[in-house]
């Protein structure tokens, strides 16, 4: 066992000194280490029984204080109050959690990338970027994920049969309201009203989605950093910023993104696909703000004026290369 850690702690300084690794290469290899050449951790002693038995959701503990404790979650008192901004809290360890949204506090380092987070099960998913695992199998095929809600997304494409079929377009659907909901995009339908400033929507869920703009209302909160959005496949993102999660793998190349836009962006540049056509000469771009950026040279519209000077310009880097030029 010395014996190997001492080789671990000599391929460490080797790798300090190898300036020809990239830093994501001594990452991965540190991981690889880790994992291949270290003793894996002693076997965990038997655990003592858990005889005290929650009696609404049945889990178990080996003290009668800690299901004390836990008794709490279920009667919905929530004793512990932020300080800072009033959420409460069943528990003072949930409390203490919390907090870390407000300090910025990180005691959980990645041991491979020095990558810090605010919450131990947190750092436990990152880890999965370094070691490749995927606990979750789909039941259905022999596809496996890191976390239980790729999984769980992932399941939706063996569910039930879809034998609802739209007679525009051929799209097939598993029931018959979203066949109709489906139907609108078809039809032009939109028979939400946003009573704010009139704007309709085909679905209630977008109209709802929408409202938030006028409210400000950001109810999905990132537990990490304290990041706020006002819909929740936007938090999911951003979570996966913190966990480095990267579930799309694009077919083409070795490239993965962790949202499905940036993989169809990056897609376009193998499959030579260009969507955004210009109206005026017909010219075909990857990217629709490099649509928006070409029409300027028909339009003549300037948006980025110099603070020093008078002139002004169509994209923002001529700006900067004309100020560092210049001023």
């Amino acid at each position: 066992s010395c014996n190997v850690n001492s080789a671990f702690g000599d391929i460490q300084s080797d790798l300090q000194r190898d300036a020809s690794l990239l830093p994501v290469q001594i990452v991965h290899l540190k991981a690889h280490v880790r994992r291949a050449h270290l003793p894996p951790p002693a076997p965990a002693r038997n655990k003592p029984a858990k005889p005290h038995a929650c009696g609404v959701c049945g889990r178990r503990f080996s003290e009668p204080g800690s299901l004390r404790k836990h008794a709490v979650v279920h009667t919905g008192v929530r004793p512990y109050e932020c300080p800072e901004c009033g959420k409460r809290f069943a528990r003072m360890n949930h409390l203490s959690t919390h907090l870390r949204t407000h300090t910025g506090e990180r005691p959980f380092p990645c041991p491979d990338c020095g990558m810090r987070f605010s919450h131990r099960a947190t750092l436990r998913l990152h880890q999965r970027v370094h070691s490749g695992e995927k606990p979750f199998s789909c039941p259905h095929c022999s596809k496996a994920f890191s976390t239980l809600g790729n999984m769980k997304a992932h399941q939706r494409m063996h569910s039930t049969e879809r034998v609802h079929e739209c007679g525009q377009c051929g799209k097939s659907f598993a029931r018959l309201d979203v066949l109709k909901k489906h139907a609108r995009v078809h039809s032009g339908e939109r028979p939400y009203l946003c009573s704010a400033c009139g704007r309709r929507f085909s679905r209630v869920q977008h109209l709802t989605n929408h409202q938030r703009t006028h409210t400000g209302e950001k109810p999905y909160s990132c537990d990490q950093c304290g990041a706020s959005f006002a819909q929740s496949g936007d938090l999911t993102k951003h979570a996966r910023r913190h966990t480095g999660e990267k579930p799309y793998a694009c077919p083409h190349c070795p490239r993965r993104y962790n949202n499905s836009g940036d993989l169809n962006k990056h897609a376009r540049s193998h499959t030579g696909l260009r969507p955004y056509r210009c109206q005026q000469c017909g010219k075909a771009f990857l990217l629709p703000h490099h649509l928006k950026t070409h029409i300027r040279t028909h339009t003549g519209e300037r948006p980025y004026s110099c603070p020093r000077c008078c002139r002004t310009f169509t994209r923002t880097h001529h700006l900067t290369q004309h100020i560092s030029k210049h001023h």
